[in-house]
């Protein structure tokens, strides 16, 4: 059965994000987006909530930009429907030819993303996009490695995120940016769907 509102199919995809507490450690409730794969339904509902709001409100993206790895399952099925590009980041050396990368630090060291150096050009707009924005580490990465680029990241869209992350308080220090939040949960302030303006 196909849902029409955009209520509805929050609805569904809110229905089809799995909790596991005490997942990977204890006290520590993953969020498992698998369920939204599974379902023809739910994966599309995910799919036209991000295609609406982009049509509404950048219209002007040249480029979706997929983060590793859960972001590449959502990204090119948006693309596709915009009629507009898609782009990996990627963990370093997993990408071939000549890259551009960018180190952030993780809780216990550092880590590095790239993107291969030909696959954005300067002053093109992209929207960065990922399945859940826990810390928030390689969202700030990507913006970075989006600058480097000379490329205009102008808003980044998740299916889920935890609200109290250090990083976007740093993107939002270094840039303009307002939050769209589609619907909040009851437990450890995950979000449902939601969006950033850079």
């Amino acid at each position: 059965m196909a849902v029409h509102t955009s209520e509805a199919k929050l609805d569904l995809v809110t229905k089809h994000i799995k909790c596991f507490p005490d997942f990977p450690s204890k006290g520590i409730i993953f969020r498992d987006i698998c369920p939204i794969l599974k379902d023809p339904g739910a994966l599309t509902a995910v799919i036209d909530l991000f295609e609406e709001h982009v049509r509404q409100t950048h219209p002007q993206v040249e480029l979706i930009v997929g983060l590793e790895a859960r972001g590449f399952l959502f990204g090119p099925l948006l693309a596709q429907r915009l009629g507009v590009g898609f782009v990996l980041v990627r963990k370093k050396g997993k990408l071939p030819g000549p890259t551009v990368s960018v180190a952030y630090k993780l809780e216990y060291g550092e880590a590095e993303v790239e993107v291969q150096e030909d696959a954005v050009a300067p002053g093109e707009k992209v929207l960065l996009i990922d399945d859940l924005l826990a810390t928030g580490g390689t969202l700030y990465a990507a913006c970075e490695l989006m600058k480097k680029q000379n490329a205009e990241a102008t808003s980044m869209i998740s299916v889920g995120f935890f609200s109290a992350t250090k990083t976007l308080r740093r993107i939002r220090a270094s840039s303009p940016s307002r939050d769209i939040i589609t619907r909040r949960t009851s437990r450890g302030g995950f979000r449902v769907m939601a969006a950033w303006s850079f």
